[in-house]
Protein backbone atom coordinates (compact mmCIF):
# COMPACT_ATOMS: atom_id res chain seq x y z
CA UNK A 1 0.00 0.00 0.00
CA UNK A 2 1.12 3.51 -1.10
CA UNK A 3 0.67 5.48 2.35
CA UNK A 4 2.24 8.26 3.80
CA UNK A 5 1.89 10.76 6.80
CA UNK A 6 2.20 14.10 5.83
CA UNK A 7 1.44 17.73 7.87
CA UNK A 8 0.21 20.69 7.18
CA UNK A 9 -2.50 22.67 6.52
CA UNK A 10 -6.34 21.80 5.49
CA UNK A 11 -8.73 24.35 3.81
CA UNK A 12 -12.21 24.23 2.56
CA UNK A 13 -13.08 27.19 0.79
CA UNK A 14 -17.09 27.19 0.91
CA UNK A 15 -19.70 28.50 -0.74
CA UNK A 16 -22.10 30.24 1.87
CA UNK A 17 -26.07 30.00 0.45
CA UNK A 18 -25.38 27.27 -2.06
CA UNK A 19 -27.94 25.48 -1.09
CA UNK A 20 -30.81 27.95 -1.10
CA UNK A 21 -28.83 28.92 -4.13
CA UNK A 22 -29.11 25.81 -6.02
CA UNK A 23 -32.95 24.69 -4.93
CA UNK A 24 -34.46 28.10 -5.30
CA UNK A 25 -33.18 28.67 -9.23
CA UNK A 26 -32.51 27.44 -12.35
CA UNK A 27 -30.09 24.34 -12.21
CA UNK A 28 -28.46 24.70 -15.37
CA UNK A 29 -27.38 28.56 -14.78
CA UNK A 30 -27.20 28.49 -10.93
CA UNK A 31 -24.70 25.25 -12.00
CA UNK A 32 -22.78 27.60 -14.48
CA UNK A 33 -22.28 30.72 -11.96
CA UNK A 34 -20.71 27.89 -8.76
CA UNK A 35 -18.57 26.41 -11.26
CA UNK A 36 -17.12 30.12 -12.90
CA UNK A 37 -16.98 31.18 -9.09
CA UNK A 38 -15.12 28.13 -7.78
CA UNK A 39 -12.83 28.69 -10.89
CA UNK A 40 -11.96 31.34 -9.13
CA UNK A 41 -11.09 30.16 -6.22
CA UNK A 42 -9.10 27.31 -7.23
CA UNK A 43 -7.11 29.49 -9.36
CA UNK A 44 -6.01 31.67 -6.47
CA UNK A 45 -5.29 28.66 -4.52
CA UNK A 46 -3.37 26.78 -6.70
CA UNK A 47 -0.36 27.27 -6.82
CA UNK A 48 1.19 27.05 -4.17
CA UNK A 49 -1.81 25.21 -2.63
CA UNK A 50 -2.39 21.38 -3.36
CA UNK A 51 -6.27 21.40 -4.67
CA UNK A 52 -6.93 18.04 -3.73
CA UNK A 53 -10.81 17.84 -4.36
CA UNK A 54 -13.87 19.71 -5.38
CA UNK A 55 -17.02 18.67 -3.04
CA UNK A 56 -19.79 20.11 -4.70
CA UNK A 57 -19.61 23.87 -3.33
CA UNK A 58 -16.43 23.73 -1.45
CA UNK A 59 -13.08 23.52 -2.74
CA UNK A 60 -10.59 20.86 -0.58
CA UNK A 61 -6.83 22.59 -0.43
CA UNK A 62 -3.95 20.87 1.17
CA UNK A 63 -0.78 22.88 2.35
CA UNK A 64 1.66 19.52 3.33
CA UNK A 65 5.79 19.43 4.36
CA UNK A 66 6.70 19.56 0.83
CA UNK A 67 4.58 22.46 -0.31
CA UNK A 68 6.36 25.22 -1.52
CA UNK A 69 3.85 27.78 0.49
CA UNK A 70 6.02 30.26 2.90
CA UNK A 71 3.98 30.12 6.01
CA UNK A 72 4.11 33.62 5.95
CA UNK A 73 2.02 33.27 2.96
CA UNK A 74 -0.99 31.65 3.92
CA UNK A 75 -3.30 34.34 4.97
CA UNK A 76 -2.68 36.39 1.86
CA UNK A 77 -3.06 33.44 -0.32
CA UNK A 78 -6.69 32.51 1.56
CA UNK A 79 -7.78 36.29 1.51
CA UNK A 80 -6.66 36.53 -2.62
CA UNK A 81 -8.57 34.02 -3.48
CA UNK A 82 -11.46 35.69 -1.67
CA UNK A 83 -10.93 38.61 -3.30
CA UNK A 84 -10.92 37.06 -6.19
CA UNK A 85 -14.27 35.19 -5.84
CA UNK A 86 -15.34 38.68 -4.89
CA UNK A 87 -14.15 40.31 -7.91
CA UNK A 88 -15.97 38.08 -10.38
CA UNK A 89 -19.24 37.77 -8.81
CA UNK A 90 -19.05 41.65 -9.14
CA UNK A 91 -18.22 41.14 -12.52
CA UNK A 92 -21.20 38.85 -13.50
CA UNK A 93 -23.52 41.00 -11.87
CA UNK A 94 -22.31 43.81 -13.82
CA UNK A 95 -23.15 42.29 -16.97
CA UNK A 96 -26.00 40.48 -16.19
CA UNK A 97 -28.95 40.39 -18.95
CA UNK A 98 -30.70 37.19 -17.67
CA UNK A 99 -33.20 37.63 -15.71
CA UNK A 100 -33.91 33.62 -14.37
CA UNK A 101 -33.80 33.42 -10.40
CA UNK A 102 -30.06 31.67 -10.59
CA UNK A 103 -28.78 35.10 -12.68
CA UNK A 104 -30.52 37.58 -10.55
CA UNK A 105 -29.52 35.80 -6.78
CA UNK A 106 -25.47 36.01 -7.30
CA UNK A 107 -25.07 38.42 -4.64
CA UNK A 108 -26.66 36.19 -2.31
CA UNK A 109 -23.69 34.51 -2.48
CA UNK A 110 -20.65 34.26 0.04
CA UNK A 111 -17.52 32.27 0.87
CA UNK A 112 -16.27 31.25 4.16
CA UNK A 113 -12.52 29.41 4.68
CA UNK A 114 -12.20 26.80 7.32
CA UNK A 115 -8.18 26.11 8.20
CA UNK A 116 -6.87 23.58 10.18
CA UNK A 117 -3.34 22.44 10.72
CA UNK A 118 -2.32 18.42 11.73
CA UNK A 119 -1.30 15.10 10.43
CA UNK A 120 -2.73 13.18 7.36
CA UNK A 121 -2.46 10.08 5.66
CA UNK A 122 -2.05 10.36 2.35
CA UNK A 123 -2.87 6.80 0.27
CA UNK A 124 -4.64 5.92 -2.83
CA UNK A 125 -7.89 4.59 -3.63
CA UNK A 126 -9.05 3.46 -7.32
CA UNK A 127 -6.11 5.24 -8.70
CA UNK A 128 -6.97 8.54 -7.03
CA UNK A 129 -5.00 10.48 -4.58
CA UNK A 130 -6.89 10.53 -1.21
CA UNK A 131 -5.86 12.45 2.66
CA UNK A 132 -7.47 10.64 5.96
CA UNK A 133 -7.38 11.22 9.42
CA UNK A 134 -8.65 13.09 12.68
CA UNK A 135 -7.38 16.55 10.67
CA UNK A 136 -9.66 15.64 7.83
CA UNK A 137 -12.63 14.96 9.82
CA UNK A 138 -12.17 18.19 11.72
CA UNK A 139 -12.11 20.54 8.80
CA UNK A 140 -15.14 19.23 7.72
CA UNK A 141 -16.77 19.60 10.72
CA UNK A 142 -15.85 23.11 11.10
CA UNK A 143 -17.75 24.12 8.06
CA UNK A 144 -20.96 23.29 10.27
CA UNK A 145 -20.10 25.90 13.20
CA UNK A 146 -22.38 28.22 15.06
CA UNK A 147 -20.45 31.63 14.47
CA UNK A 148 -24.25 32.75 12.85
CA UNK A 149 -22.08 35.14 10.43
CA UNK A 150 -22.57 36.51 7.59
CA UNK A 151 -19.78 38.16 5.00
CA UNK A 152 -16.66 36.20 4.56
CA UNK A 153 -14.45 35.05 6.95
CA UNK A 154 -12.15 32.36 7.48
CA UNK A 155 -11.91 30.26 10.77
CA UNK A 156 -8.44 28.95 11.97
CA UNK A 157 -7.79 26.45 14.24
CA UNK A 158 -5.68 27.28 17.58
CA UNK A 159 -2.98 24.53 15.79
CA UNK A 160 -3.00 27.00 11.99
CA UNK A 161 -2.23 30.26 14.79
CA UNK A 162 0.43 28.10 16.27
CA UNK A 163 1.83 27.44 12.93
CA UNK A 164 2.29 30.44 11.72
CA UNK A 165 3.56 32.18 14.98
CA UNK A 166 0.33 34.61 15.42
CA UNK A 167 -0.70 36.32 18.78
CA UNK A 168 -4.46 36.15 18.20
CA UNK A 169 -4.92 39.22 20.92
CA UNK A 170 -2.42 41.73 19.24
CA UNK A 171 -4.16 40.36 15.43
CA UNK A 172 -7.14 41.40 17.05
CA UNK A 173 -8.69 37.90 15.76
CA UNK A 174 -11.59 37.01 18.43
CA UNK A 175 -11.70 33.72 19.59
CA UNK A 176 -14.49 30.74 18.99
CA UNK A 177 -15.40 27.38 20.49
CA UNK A 178 -16.49 24.48 19.32
CA UNK A 179 -17.70 20.94 20.54
CA UNK A 180 -18.25 18.04 17.92
CA UNK A 181 -18.51 14.65 19.05
CA UNK A 182 -15.21 12.30 19.86
CA UNK A 183 -12.90 15.69 18.97
CA UNK A 184 -14.27 17.47 22.09
CA UNK A 185 -13.33 21.07 22.49
CA UNK A 186 -12.19 22.99 19.51
CA UNK A 187 -10.64 26.25 19.79
CA UNK A 188 -10.91 28.62 17.01
CA UNK A 189 -10.32 32.52 15.98
CA UNK A 190 -12.46 33.72 13.39
CA UNK A 191 -10.89 36.63 10.65
CA UNK A 192 -13.14 38.68 8.67
CA UNK A 193 -13.11 38.81 5.01
CA UNK A 194 -15.47 41.23 4.00
CA UNK A 195 -14.53 44.36 2.00
CA UNK A 196 -12.28 46.61 3.08
CA UNK A 197 -10.16 44.03 2.42
CA UNK A 198 -6.84 44.77 3.21
CA UNK A 199 -4.39 41.68 1.93
CA UNK A 200 -1.73 41.38 3.58
CA UNK A 201 1.69 42.87 3.12
CA UNK A 202 0.21 45.28 0.46
CA UNK A 203 2.02 48.81 1.33
CA UNK A 204 3.35 47.17 4.27
CA UNK A 205 5.57 44.75 4.00
CA UNK A 206 5.18 40.63 4.19
CA UNK A 207 2.61 39.75 7.00
CA UNK A 208 2.19 43.44 8.69
CA UNK A 209 -0.92 44.02 11.00
CA UNK A 210 -0.77 40.65 12.37
CA UNK A 211 1.51 41.11 14.47
CA UNK A 212 3.68 37.44 14.58
CA UNK A 213 4.76 35.90 17.56
CA UNK A 214 5.41 32.68 18.91
CA UNK A 215 2.78 31.12 20.76
CA UNK A 216 3.81 28.72 23.79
Amino acid sequence: MNNRTDHGFLILADVSGFTAFVTTTELEHGSEIIAALLDEVVGHLSPPLEIQEIEGDAVFALGGETSPLPKTRLLEVLEGAFAAFKTRQRAMQDVETCYCGACQQIGTLDLKMVVHHGPFLRHTVGGRSRVTGTAVILVHRLLKNGLGRTGGYALLTEPVLRSLGIDATQAGLPAHTEYYEHLGDVRCFVRDLTPPLSPLGRGQGEGAGLHPQAIA
